[in-house]
């Protein structure tokens, strides 16, 4: 079985249920397998998504999930050999960019891939929940049971997909089989799965999945509440919903992954107290340059020429003018010389040009061509993908 190559490092167990179930949500002609002697030694699939890119477009893109190779064929050159078909089948079947959660980041760039965006995980006290500013809550809470939610959440979330770069389309499979699977033997001491959903004026506004881990010492809770999931596509419902959440009796913290831009920086009276720590999230790789870049939106009506090295694909290496209006192939002369890894740290919007050049990713050939580079790219919010695929 396929799986068993990631299955041996995640203590995935091989039965015929789990495989039954990610079926459900890959295709299995994107799954790609290494032999010897008609047993699998290594694997890698991609999911069919459409990547939220700033603007709120959408671009096709493989989602690269269940990538490993067993470690008595390690250093052999599998893996290289199994990313070369994942990308090269990817590019002939349109994807414009491939994008993963990097299981160990010295992996994925000598491919191509890079860094894209940030998460921030926090750990709140219970008694430090208070906000800057109070006011009198007017949301409408219900707990839904799966099958509820799997009808109710889709809408908001695509709603706050086109508000946010990083994030993948899900379908009805993925929803019920994959984000509102609640497996008992997944929980690793949590209770089961909780869907709650905020209503404003009749309507709903936002939607948490978390889960209750309970513990007592001397009588008192010191209980955990991990929140999985919140969406709220307006700043009402933001400030309406974490508070709910943190209003939570019976526990003593609680525990999330934000975006870095999350919105309780301000809203919590004192946001030091979330402890929060940084970690990379997606991964992306682009597959199709002028597809990608002129899918996503551009500020003003300024243009760059961008020179990208590509040693894995080297059919992507080449200059490209990007513009507000598309972004083309070009021999006119470069502004900035980069790897295709920099070009995809920076699509996204979770790093600047002048962050690649600070970290000698990226060259600056045309003076003031940094600056004019970032203020084209820039956007207004991070990119963030709030569930690990």
């Amino acid at each position: 079985m396929q799986l068993d190559a990631i299955g041996h490092y995640v203590a995935l167990e091989s039965t015929e249920e789990n495989a039954e179930r990610f079926a459900q949500w890959i295709r299995v002609e994107r799954v790609h397998a290494a032999w010897e002697g008609g047993r699998i030694v290594g694997g890698a699939g991609a999911l069919d998504f459409g990547l939220s890119v700033p603007g709120g477009a959408s671009i096709p893109s493989a989602g690269v999930t269940i990538v490993g190779v067993f470690p008595t064929h390690r250093r052999r050159g599998v893996l290289t050999e199994l990313m070369r078909a994942q990308l090269t089948d990817s590019r002939a079947r349109g994807d414009a960019a491939a994008w993963l959660w990097a299981s160990e980041a010295t992996i994925y760039p000598r491919f191509g891939y890079a860094l894209a965006s940030r998460i921030g995980s926090l750990t709140l006290a219970r008694e430090r929940t208070s906000f800057a500013e109070p006011f009198e809550p007017r949301g409408v809470f219900r707990l839904v049971d799966l099958d509820e939610a799997a009808k109710l959440f889709p809408p908001l979330y695509e709603r706050l997909r086109n508000q946010r770069p990083g994030m993948f389309t899900r379908s009805k499979a993925w929803w019920e089989a994959r984000r509102l699977f609640d497996d008992p033997a997944r929980r690793r001491g949590s209770g089961p799965l909780h869907c709650a959903m905020l209503e404003l004026d009749g309507k709903p506004a936002g939607y948490a999945l978390y889960q209750v881990a309970q513990d007592w010492a001397r009588g008192s809770s010191k209980g955990t509440v991990t929140i999985r999931e919140v969406v709220t596509p307006s700043p009402e419902a933001t400030r309406e919903l974490w508070r709910w959440l943190f209003d939570f009796d019976w526990t003593s913290q609680f525990v999330a992954d934000v975006p870095l831009d999350h919105p309780l920086y301000l809203l919590l009276a004192e946001p030091r107290r979330m402890g929060l720590t940084v970690n990379d999230g997606v991964w992306v790789r682009l597959l199709d340059v002028e597809a990608a870049l002129s899918a996503r939106t551009y500020n003003g009506d300024g243009e760059v020429v961008l020179e990208v090295a590509d040693a894995f694909l080297p059919e992507l290496a080449g200059r490209y003018r990007v513009t507000a209006g598309g972004t083309r192939r070009t021999e006119a002369a470069s502004d900035l010389r980069l790897d295709v890894t920099g070009l995809g740290s920076v699509y996204l919007g979770g790093f600047t040009f002048a962050d690649l050049v600070r970290a000698s990713q990226a060259e600056e050939l045309t003076r003031g061509a940094v600056a004019r580079a970032d203020a084209l790219f820039a956007t207004d919010v991070e990119p963030w993908c709030p569930e690990i695929f």
